[in-house]
């Protein structure tokens, strides 16, 4: 009777921990009753959603609605788009706007169920400390801005797909010589080639770099492992998963992620998640707290006592300095550094014998998490205005992009990071979108706006097909498209016209609709 209340109210903990942090931006999400997303590829995810809704069973492998008329072929596939379907069908009774609110809830209920997985498997392990993994899964921000409220992106599937792999690879290690658990060894066999092949499926980069570590490392330490017979289920269960996913696909991955051009690395710039982290960088304390600076020596002592406490294996250190060096190079790695970094640690605490040394240092340890949230639940006045700011923008762009809903065709231009969110409101497509793939219609647009040549700016409408042009923000467009296309602002770019002197605009645009975020205007080129 005491253990199942005690797993009850761990199980609440977990819980309540994991649904705060991931739906702390609640604010942000739901604004005058409509749901408003986090990241401009959010919406291009939620657009995928909207298209194989009306036409169930369809697998998108170019999108219109971006980078038009060319389009683009993503790197983003079918997965997570049923998903979110799947969730918007169990949400209709609810809701009218059941789309929508399956895109914001998704991530959190995958951060969910891959917390009840790891209460569930360090409970199977019999981890000291497996609290200590725990809340570090619940709280850091970086794992929480992965799979947060209002972010449908596929690094939430992936990051509980790769948890799943490694847990699945830790139990089989340390079951693969008990003749006894033959039955448990193949289910975590299974679970390994799934979550594996499932996660490569999603996508082709991150955990085929992870999945090679682990695979090398693993023959590394044992040159007979890679065809043992506890590992033929592995490899049948991948190859059919991975089989299945080109079957579904059609294609093979496109592993054009990095390019050379001016424009790409200008563009690369502004994206947060390709930035570098410098080891002497903070947000390390605020992603991990202290105990990564006591990492190295955890690792030591770890390496040297191979008898004590609860061995980790191999391929977990090696899986942690590998991602800790690849997230100095992109951000976007953090994700993976903090989750493995948090399943080793019940393991590189083990040694310690004092419970209570180790959760004082923990509890101290975390002190830069809980100003990081400190922050987050109860922002200054310049913090608070700012999302405020960030809210009353969307709903004006949005209400202008409502206008522009037909049943025919009417291609817009609008600054690149505001054209995902435009297109999915309005059904219309963008000539620019927020992805690598749509570089050509993000070099047009930033033409476009800087351009002092209506001449010049003309023949970009043409060449695009485009019917509409939302004016935003001149100073943020002038300076960012500049930027990107590595020159220098003008004294008088054409955003800065149409954004504060609408009269003075071309005669072939013609002012059409504003609002105090942006102003909107037909074009009336010829063809």
């Amino acid at each position: 009777m005491a253990r199942g209340i005690l797993t009850v109210v761990e199980i609440a903990i977990l819980t309540t921990l994991i649904i705060a942090t991931r739906c702390a931006n609640y604010q942000d999400v739901f604004v005058a009753g409509n749901v408003y997303f986090v990241d401009s590829d959010c919406y291009a995810r939620m657009t995928r959603v909207q298209l194989v809704r009306a036409k169930p069973g369809l697998i998108i492998r170019h999108h219109a609605f971006e980078n038009f008329p060319q389009g683009t072929t993503p790197h983003t596939t079918a997965p997570l788009d049923y998903l979110i379907l799947g969730l918007s069908l169990l949400l209709n009774p609810f809701t009218a706007h059941s789309i929508d609110m399956a895109g914001a809830f998704i991530s959190p209920l995958l951060a969910l169920l891959g917390g009840w997985f790891l209460w569930w498997w360090s409970r199977r392990m019999k981890f000291r400390y497996r609290w200590v993994m725990l809340i570090l899964y619940a709280i850091s921000p970086i794992l929480v801005h992965g799979t947060q409220l209002g972010r449908p992106d596929h690094q939430s599937l992936v990051i509980v797909l790769v948890t799943l792999g490694i847990c699945a690879e830790w139990s089989l290690q340390m079951k693969a010589a008990d003749m006894a658990a033959f039955l448990e060894v193949n289910s975590w066999a299974a679970v390994s080639g799934a979550a594996w092949g499932f996660a490569i499926w999603v996508s082709a980069y991150e955990p085929l770099v992870l999945f090679f570590v682990v695979t090398a490392t693993t023959v590394l330490v044992n040159r007979r492992a890679l065809f043992a017979r506890v590992r033929r289920t592995t490899w049948i269960v991948l190859a059919a998963v991975i089989a299945l996913g080109l079957l579904v696909e059609r294609r093979l991955p496109s592993l054009a992620i990095v390019q050379s051009n001016v424009v790409f690395k200008k563009w690369a710039g502004t994206i947060g998640e390709l930035a570098q982290v410098l080891p002497t960088n903070l947000v390390w304390l605020r992603w991990c707290g202290y105990l990564i600076l006591i990492a190295p020596f955890l690792i030591w002592m770890c390496v040297r006592n191979r008898n004590g406490g609860r061995k980790t294996p191999v391929f977990v250190l090696v899986l942690l300095a590998a991602t800790y060096g690849l997230t100095i190079w992109q951000a976007r790695w953090g994700y993976f550094f903090v989750l493995i970094f948090a399943l080793a640690l019940p393991a590189l605490l083990a040694p310690i014998k004092s419970g209570v040394a180790v959760w004082i240092a923990f509890v101290l340890s975390i002190f830069p998490i809980l100003h990081d949230w400190d922050e987050k639940f109860w922002p200054n006045e310049a913090q608070f205005a700012s999302h405020m700011e960030r809210r009353i923008e969307s709903v004006q762009i949005r209400d202008l992009a409502l206008s522009l809903r037909s049943a025919d065709v009417h291609p817009f231009l609008a600054p690149w990071w505001v054209s995902p969110s435009i297109a999915y409101w309005s059904g219309q497509p963008g000539i620019a979108g927020s992805s690598h793939e749509s570089l050509n219609g993000i070099e047009d647009s930033a033409r476009f706006f800087i351009s002092e040549d209506f001449q010049r700016a003309r023949e970009i409408l043409q060449k695009d097909k485009v019917a509409w042009v939302f004016a935003y923000d001149s100073d943020r467009v002038a300076q960012n498209s500049a930027a990107i296309l590595n020159e220098a602002l003008p004294a008088n770019p054409l955003c800065r016209v149409l954004d504060r002197r609408p009269s003075q605009a071309p005669r072939f645009l013609n002012f059409s609709a504003q609002n105090p975020t942006c102003k909107l205007y037909r074009v009336s080129v010829e063809r």
